[in-house]
């Protein structure tokens, strides 16, 4: 099946009134769900070459925009910055029952989930590209991400 047939059939499901959508042919099997509601909607892992992952989830040792509140306010951070790969909505649990991915003092190991970013009714799960410990959520529950925003802080 080709990307432009994938994009296509996201599409129709996104334009229809149907929740849920799966397609098997050949070796080939597509599953699309609609999130109609957050505490509904379980993650979907992102999956990305190598290439394109590396140049989407910087990490940097730089400084990070936190926002408290209104104002927002620029310190150097010490340690490595996990950046949103979408724009999208931050969560920071599977659902709003559930616990916390992470919290900050937890040690976290490569590939770990840290979030959620849901984008275009699709959750997407943020992994962790190194091991560490989380010193800082920069973000908080519910609040729109944009492309390359820092989520984590890592050491």
């Amino acid at each position: 099946m080709k990307t432009e047939q994938i994009l296509e059939l996201i599409e129709a499901v996104s334009d229809s009134a149907l929740t849920e959508f799966k397609y098997e042919e050949g070796g080939v099997k597509l599953s699309l769900k609609k999130a109609t509601d957050f505490s509904e909607t379980s993650a979907v892992p992102v999956s990305q070459s190598k290439p394109v992952l590396a140049g989407i989830s910087e990490i940097s040792k730089a400084e990070a925009v936190v926002s408290p509140g209104k104002e927002e306010e620029t310190r150097a951070v010490e340690g490595n910055i996990v950046k949103s790969p979408l724009i999208g909505t931050f969560y920071t649990a599977p659902s709003e029952d559930a616990p916390a991915f992470v919290n900050i003092g937890d040690d976290v190991k490569e590939g770990q989930v840290l979030a959620i970013v849901e984008a275009m009714k699709l959750m997407n799960e943020i992994e962790s590209d190194f091991a560490g410990t989380i010193t800082d959520i920069l973000v908080e529950n519910g609040d729109a991400v944009e492309y390359g925003q820092p989520l984590f802080v890592i050491k």
